[in-house]
C-alpha cells in the first residue's frame, strides 16, 4: 500500500465579504476539508475573517496565512486574537516576514514572542532556503507557496534537517496551491502575474524554471482540480486549495470548493 495522501484544506482572501465567508466555512466543514484558511491582506484582515468562520463552525481548523510581521507585530496580533475571541485550540497562526530586509531575524524573534502571548499553533510562511530552515527550527508548521510538486521535497528536506538540528518535532508540512475553474482563468492569470512581479517570487520561479501560472491548477471539468491536487497531497500533510473564483459570489466559490472537496 502507498503512503496516505495529505488532507485537503480550502482558502480564500481576507477581502472576501464575511457573509460569503460564513457560507463557505460552514460548507467546507460539511465536506470534510481539514482547515479553512484566509489570507491576511492590507485591505482585508485574515483574523477578522476567521472570526466570522468560527461563528458557524465547530470542528474545522482555522488558518491565517500569513500575517506579515513588519506590518503587524506580535503584541498587535495577540490583541486581535483576544478581541475577536478566536478559538485558539482550532487556530493555526501563519506569520511571515513581510519586507524581506531583516526578515529572518524578524520572524525568528516574532515567533518567540508569540509563544509567550498565545497558545495557538504557529506556522511560518517559507519560500527560500533560509526561511524553510527557520520554519524547521522554530515553527509548528511550515507553509509553502507557489511551487510545482517536484520542488516540494527539496523544500521539506531543508525544513526537516533544521528541525533535527534543533532537536524539535517535525513541523506540519502545508502547501498553498492557487486553483480556479475555467471561468476564473483571467483572475488566476492576474494573481499569477502579480506574484511574478515580486523579486523574491520571481527568483523562486526562475529556480524552478517555470512561470507563476505553471504552479496553479485550472479546472476543466468535474474532478479536475482534485486530480491536480493529488501530486501535492502525495508530498504534504495538508494542501490548501486557495480559491481564485471567477466572481465574488457564493456560487463561484462553491463551484471551486465542490471540485476540490476531499469527500466528493
Amino acid at each position: 500500500m502507498g503512503a496516505a495522501l495529505g488532507s485537503v484544506a480550502y482558502g480564500v482572501a481576507g477581502t472576501l465579504d464575511h457573509d460569503i465567508v460564513r457560507v463557505l466555512a460552514r460548507r467546507a466543514e460539511e465536506l470534510g476539508f481539514s482547515t479553512f484558511w484566509i489570507n491576511d491582506m492590507p485591505n482585508g484582515e485574515g483574523l477578522a475573517g476567521l472570526a466570522a468562520a468560527a461563528e458557524v463552525t465547530t470542528r474545522i481548523r482555522l488558518g491565517v496565512g500569513v500575517i506579515p510581521l513588519d506590518r503587524q507585530p506580535p503584541a498587535h496580533i495577540a490583541e486581535r486574537l483576544q478581541a475577536l475571541a478566536l478559538p485558539t485550540e482550532r487556530l493555526l497562526l501563519g506569520v511571515g516576514s513581510g519586507d524581506p530586509r531583516g526578515g529572518i531575524e524578524r520572524v525568528h524573534d516574532g515567533v518567540a514572542e508569540l509563544r509567550t502571548l498565545t497558545s495557538a499553533r504557529i506556522a511560518v510562511g517559507a519560500l527560500g532556503p533560509k526561511m524553510c530552515a527557520l520554519a524547521g527550527a522554530v515553527a509548528d508548521a511550515v507553509l509553502l507557496n507557489w511551487l510545482i510538486p517536484s520542488y516540494v521535497a527539496a523544500s521539506l528536506a531543508m525544513v526537516s534537517a533544521a528541525a533535527r538540528d534543533a532537536g524539535r518535532p517535525e513541523p506540519e508540512h502545508i502547501g498553498y496551491v492557487r486553483v480556479s475553474e475555467a471561468a476564473g482563468e483571467p483572475q488566476l492569470r492576474i494573481e499569477a502575474g502579480r506574484y511574478a512581479s515580486y523579486p523574491a517570487y520571481a527568483a523562486n520561479f526562475a529556480r524552478m524554471g517555470v512561470t507563476a501560472f505553471d504552479t496553479t491548477i485550472l479546472g476543466s471539468g468535474p474532478g479536475t482540480i482534485r486530480a491536480g491536487l493529488a501530486p501535492y497531497r502525495a508530498e504534504l500533510d495538508e494542501i490548501v486549495a486557495r480559491c481564485i473564483a471567477a466572481s465574488e459570489t457564493v456560487e463561484a466559490y462553491l463551484t471551486v470548493m465542490e471540485d476540490a472537496a476531499p469527500m466528493a
